[in-house]
């Protein structure tokens, strides 16, 4: 299954921050989506508003358990992570969840073009992962990616 498949059973909407917000909004806005993270835009210059990082729940723990509840009002481009990882459309869900697990990420900005077209969740990949499991799988055909091959029914003589 590839990523454009995960992203039709998604909402079309992507909510997203400037990296000047506090985080005190971005914290609203996460628990208002009920989201884990967020993807920062911000002008660049010539290219109009890009995606410049993510922001995540873990960033606002962070941050609230170093500095205390004056995290609140820092900007979001003080914490976000710029090194951000991503995917594509054509990507298939073994590698994302690969992504995902080498570099311990739970959300992955989808990319087309140099444009957003959603975030995958780890959730997404895990639903994904049981409905694999909970739909027979072919003789000879894994339930789940990289799992134990179904073995070859045998029927009474």
């Amino acid at each position: 299954m590839l990523v454009a498949d995960l992203m039709k059973l998604k909402s079309a909407r992507v909510p997203t921050v400037r990296m000047g917000e506090t985080v005190e909004m971005a914290a609203t806005l996460l628990n208002r989506e009920r989201i884990g993270a967020v993807v920062v835009k911000d002008a660049c210059g010539s290219e109009g508003v890009t995606v410049v990082g993510i922001f995540s729940e873990r960033d606002v723990v962070r941050a609230v358990a170093e500095r205390g509840a004056a995290a609140l009002r820092l900007t979001v481009g003080d914490l976000m992570s710029r090194n951000m990882i991503s995917c594509r459309m054509e990507d298939s869900v073994d590698h994302v969840r690969a992504l995902m697990e080498e570099h311990h990420v739970r959300h992955l900005p989808v990319m087309e073009e140099h444009q957003l077209v959603g975030v995958l969740s780890i959730r997404d990949v895990l639903s994904h992962d049981v409905r694999a499991a909970a739909t027979p799988a072919g003789v000879g055909q894994p339930a789940v990616p990289g799992g134990v091959t179904a073995p070859a029914a045998t029927l009474p003589a």
